[in-house]
């Protein structure tokens, strides 16, 4: 699941809300393991850390393929670092005393600058596949979890802001697009 060298691709833009349609819709199964889909993981873990994020989705950087990167701490410290190729999300019950989800502060790099509070479930797994089509796992508990269910969201073309009462989302992405911001009028 880890990838050597990973911070060796290229960094690309990030898309940012409204501006793509790739954000905004399904991303399509990777069919194809070759050398140009680890040179995309490559260049999504360069994008991801060059806008300081802790999760990317394909489609953030506009690749129409169900991928995502992570290197994002979980409830307890420890970062969690992969990334999952077709990945399908399950929200586990909690463990021990655990709660069932948390609400706490959620951002995007593709709607930069604004945060809001947001529920997401403490616990959450994803299965997969890795560059060779062998089977992968993540679990994760607190801001990890969270960052695989708002990966998966991406990947099914759902932005954190759409999950919100229609007048916030439009607050934050008036926020984010508001003098000098990046987002498109």
């Amino acid at each position: 699941m880890r990838l050597p060298g990973r911070y060796d691709g290229v960094a690309r833009p990030i898309v940012t809300y409204g501006s793509n349609p790739v954000l905004h819709r399904s991303c399509a199964p990777v069919t194809v393991f070759d050398e140009g889909l680890r040179r995309l993981l490559l260049d999504m873990f360069a994008s991801m850390a060059e806008a300081d994020g802790v999760g990317l989705a394909a489609n953030q950087i506009g690749v129409d393929a169900r991928i995502f990167v992570i290197d994002c701490p979980d409830a307890e410290g420890e970062d969690v670092v992969g990334y999952v190729i077709n990945p399908t999300l399950t929200i586990p019950g909690p463990v021990g005393d655990e709660p069932p989800d948390e609400v706490t502060e959620e951002g995007c790099l593709s709607v930069p600058g604004p945060y809001a509070e947001l529920p997401r479930a403490f616990r959450a797994r994803v299965d997969g596949v890795d560059l060779k089509g062998d089977p992968v796992t993540i679990e994760a508990t607190g801001m990890a979890a969270r960052c695989l269910q708002h990966e998966v969201d991406h990947l099914n073309g759902m932005v954190y802001v759409d999950l919100l009462p229609e007048d916030q989302r439009e607050q934050l992405l008036a926020e984010a697009a508001g003098p000098g911001g990046d987002l498109p009028a």
